[in-house]
């Protein structure tokens, strides 16, 4: 008698299917969803917020941006890989917590670290920005393929669970970026982000441990570095006044007059006005502003004026008390300056002062302006140590070109050291736009002194469809006891040497301005 051979299948499951697993039940899909999509979401909160934090100190330049970019995208990729790794080798559920408590923590410090380290040793600032950078995005990038794992329990579905988690995650990150640039740093101090993103996380792994009756303790001590934090970074330096949407800004008394206020921003010193006495000029920029204007019109005879960039309005109060009569239209794009100068630094209604405050970018003022309208365009836009590049190609200055007069004028502030590569692009785009063109700065910069090496810092640049009364102009900053001398012509042109023009389809403004290592030099 024979048998037949026993069937080479030893199980009646489905071919492909894994067993089922204790812990897949304790993770459901709405759970999953939550977790993917709040990791998601805070790894962006980090990035952005996190170029707050160091634009006081690296300015917000392109080059910060990108390493920010680079950084945040590195953590997400080792995350998601290393991560995928691991959930192979370890139960993914009792990888979850620590993931998001450790964030926690990280995310809740990085206020008190990087201020600290950017006051007591800034050469180590990008190593730190980079650990605090690297370390929660790793970790929670890592979520992702934890919860993928818990929730994987065929193959035969592999693709449904993995595109709605991935769509899940990107649909997260998307809304931490657009909640943190339209919302949170309008209205809460990036301290405040961070702490309270931090504290949210730790809760969250509090949560997913209890469920998990793990971990317990260590969320509770997470928990307490969280609060520790909090208290810390309230004695952290490098504190602000208030935190608009763009900058860490402080009002500082001056000691020596007792009317006089500085709005320093991102640690630059960008406008220094005298609350009582609006004729009182400081900074030197800008009374060569009123030496040039002075000079250009007749002695207090009113103005149509548009300033690009507002600060603390320096330059229009002075117009306003020494040409009664002017209308000055300001395009600010920062709301919180706006706030600032009412509130701190006293500035009345338009009806009284002559002054009309536009919260916008500076470029789509301009090309609001009418034809032929204005007198005087004034140019002194600057965000920390970066000048917007979009204000100084030849197209932006072919907007202030139509929106002036005949007899117009612009007047812009130019900052920049080193080689002054910005400095000469920008006066060859003017070159470009305007017959006539005059540079005014101290004697080394601006090639009058060969003798000496610039120095850099502060230049005035003036553009006009009319020749410009150098001689008048140098009397008048001699009267001001400046300490600067104009250029133009030839020898302007020989110092701008083959500088390119600025167009809006190449201006690497970011790449020829170099920055003073020394943040209050302005």
């Amino acid at each position: 008698m024979t048998t037949s051979p026993p069937s080479p299948v030893a199980d009646d499951s489905p071919v492909g299917d894994a067993p089922p697993r204790d812990d897949v039940r304790a993770l459901g899909a709405r759970a999953a969803a939550v977790l993917v999509f709040g990791s998601s979401a805070a790894v962006l909160v980090v990035e952005i917020v996190a170029l707050r934090l160091l634009a006081p100190y690296l300015g917000l330049t392109l080059e910060t941006s990108t390493m920010v970019i680079g950084i945040a995208l590195t953590a997400i990729a080792l995350g998601s890989w290393l991560g995928g790794r691991v959930a192979d080798q370890v139960d993914p559920y009792l990888l979850i917590a620590p993931a998001l408590g450790v964030s926690g923590v990280v995310v809740a410090l990085t206020p008190l670290l990087l201020r600290t380290t950017a006051e007591w040793s800034p050469a180590l600032l990008l190593l730190v920005a980079s650990a605090t950078l690297l370390v929660p995005g790793a970790l929670l990038s890592a979520v992702t393929p934890f919860v993928t794992k818990l929730r994987l329990t065929s193959l035969a579905e592999t693709g449904t669970v993995v595109g709605r988690l991935s769509g899940v995650g990107t649909f997260g990150a998307i809304v931490g970026t657009v909640l943190t640039g339209f919302v949170l740093v309008a209205r809460l101090p990036v301290s405040s982000i961070l702490i309270g993103l931090g504290a949210l996380l730790v809760v969250g792994a509090a949560l997913v441990g209890w469920r998990a009756r793990r971990w317990r303790r260590a969320s509770a001590v997470a928990l307490a570095t969280v609060v520790a934090g909090t208290l810390a970074t309230g004695f952290a330096p490098g504190g602000c006044d208030a935190e608009t949407r763009y900058h860490c800004a402080q009002v500082v008394a001056d000691p020596d007059r007792d009317s006089g206020r500085t709005l320093v921003l991102d640690g630059l010193r960008h406008s220094y006005v005298d609350v009582e006495d609006p004729t009182y000029l400081k900074f030197a920029y800008v009374r060569a502003f009123a030496s040039v204007v002075d000079t250009a019109f007749p002695e207090r005879a009113p103005l149509t004026a548009h300033h690009i960039g507002g600060g603390g309005l320096t330059f229009p109060r002075y117009l306003a008390a020494t040409r009664p009569g002017t209308r000055s239209l300001v395009s600010e794009i920062d709301p919180g300056v706006v706030r600032i100068d009412r509130d701190r630094l006293g500035l009345g209604p338009a009806a009284t002062t002559g002054i009309d405050v536009r919260v916008e970018d500076g470029r789509l003022g301009l090309r609001r302006l009418a034809a032929g309208s204005h007198d005087l365009v004034v140019g002194d836009a600057f965000g920390g140590v970066s000048a917007p590049w979009h204000l100084t190609t030849s197209q932006a200055l072919g907007d202030v070109r139509r929106a002036l007069d005949e007899d117009g004028l612009y007047a812009a502030n130019l900052i920049d050291h080193g080689r002054l590569a910005f400095a000469r692009a920008e006066v060859a785009t003017l070159a470009a736009t305007f017959p006539h063109v005059a540079l005014l700065g101290k004697p080394a910069d601006i090639g009058l002194d060969p003798t000496a090496s610039s120095v850099g810092g502060n230049m005035v640049v003036v553009a006009s469809a009319r020749p410009l009364d150098a001689p008048a102009v140098q009397k008048a900053l001699d009267a001001r006891d400046v300490g600067w001398r104009i250029t133009t012509g030839d020898a302007l042109a020989a110092w701008t040497g083959n500088a390119g023009v600025l167009t809006d389809d190449h201006a690497p403004v970011d790449q020829l301005l170099q920055p003073h290592p020394v943040r209050t030099a302005r």
